[in-house]
């Protein structure tokens, strides 16, 4: 039967997103949970997170006539990937995944309105306030790892999120029930900082991916050297995760790894000025921790390698006027000068 469902699913597919599912429009199951996890202050200084926190509810707070929820999935998950270290997480390498996810999205709700005109939806990523695992898993997308991440049996993790948000009353797809983790713990147990307070529940103000990206104080000291060499995000809990072993490449060419992103010199990052840092980051995710957050990455990546070359660049940016970037240079000349060993 060629339903206004199976349509919409085979165009999003053609678009490039390798999961869709549709989930109905009623209250995220997940919201008193996100709740309590604010309570306990696992968000740390994502003020965003108390400010929408009621927004999420409910899928209305985007679209107030919205009947269902068309959640869509697309892979990043770059062709040639070794594991080998790299400073910036993999959902970061290629173009700004928000852009592309929206171009895609909108696409998708210009094609369902040509079939159903009176119509009207939104097409949102994750700026918007959705609880958008919730519906992903209610549609039946995957389930939640032990890291909070969704896992889909084919795809792993390595995959965005997006939502189309539609005024039709849908058929619902079956919400994945099943947990497939069983008792693997390898995302609990790799994590460099012991950011899981226990399975499934994430403090943030221990995650790499939040020192390095939300975080605009400096990085408290105890969390420094474990950061390793990670400049921007964290790919740890899931370069471990045996769901993304055998995993395929992600086939959108906007998502694929950036030469200018996976060779950062970090010495010469010391060096932008903010028009500098704009104008070389423009249109990618990196723009997110702005040029203090950057900075003051690099600085500390330095001092973990214990490169006496790098040197010359901190004592420079001693002197930045940003203090947070002039703090983290003085640590990373300290640790190179201590000639500890790295751990």
């Amino acid at each position: 039967m060629n339903t206004l469902e199976r349509r919409i699913k085979e165009q999003a597919r053609a678009l490039g997103f390798e999961l869709v599912g549709i989930a109905p429009a009623t209250p995220a199951d997940g919201f008193q949970r996100m709740r309590e996890w604010l309570d306990q202050g696992y968000a740390g200084e994502m003020g965003y997170m108390h400010r929408q926190a009621e927004a999420r509810r409910h899928p209305d707070s985007i679209l107030p006539e919205v009947r269902s929820v068309v959640m869509v999935g697309m892979n990043y998950k770059p062709a040639l990937d070794s594991y080998s270290p790299a400073p910036v997480a993999r959902y970061a390498r290629g173009d700004d995944y928000h852009q592309v996810l929206w171009r895609k999205l909108n696409q998708l709700l210009e094609w369902t309105k040509s079939e159903m005109p009176h119509c009207c939806g939104r097409g949102v990523v994750d700026t918007a306030p959705l609880l958008e695992r919730d519906f992903a898993r209610r549609a039946g997308l995957g389930w939640f790892g032990k890291n909070t991440m969704l896992l889909n049996k084919r795809l792993g993790s390595y995959f965005f999120l997006g939502a189309m948000l539609l005024d039709l009353e849908l058929m619902a797809d079956p919400p994945h029930e099943a947990s497939h983790c069983g008792t693997c713990s390898a995302c609990l147990d790799a994590c460099p900082t012991q950011a899981f307070v226990e399975p499934g529940v994430l403090d943030s103000r221990r995650c790499i991916s939040y020192l390095t990206i939300e975080l605009g104080s400096p990085i408290p000291d105890e969390l420094r050297e474990p950061m390793g060499d990670w400049l921007f995000g964290c790919d740890v809990c899931q370069e471990v995760c045996p769901w993304n072993r055998k995993a395929p490449p992600g086939m959108e060419p906007a998502l694929q790894p950036r030469d200018d992103l996976t060779a950062i010199n970090l010495v010469e990052l010391l060096s932008l000025s903010e028009e500098q840092f704009r104008q070389r980051f423009r249109g990618t995710a990196l723009m997110r921790t702005k040029r203090r957050g950057l900075l003051r990455n690099a600085a500390i990546v330095l001092g973990n390698q214990r490169d006496p070359a790098a040197l010359p660049a901190l004592h420079q940016a001693v002197s930045d006027p940003d203090p947070v970037i002039g703090e983290a240079a003085r640590w990373a000349i300290g640790k190179i000068h201590s000639q500890e060993p790295r751990t």
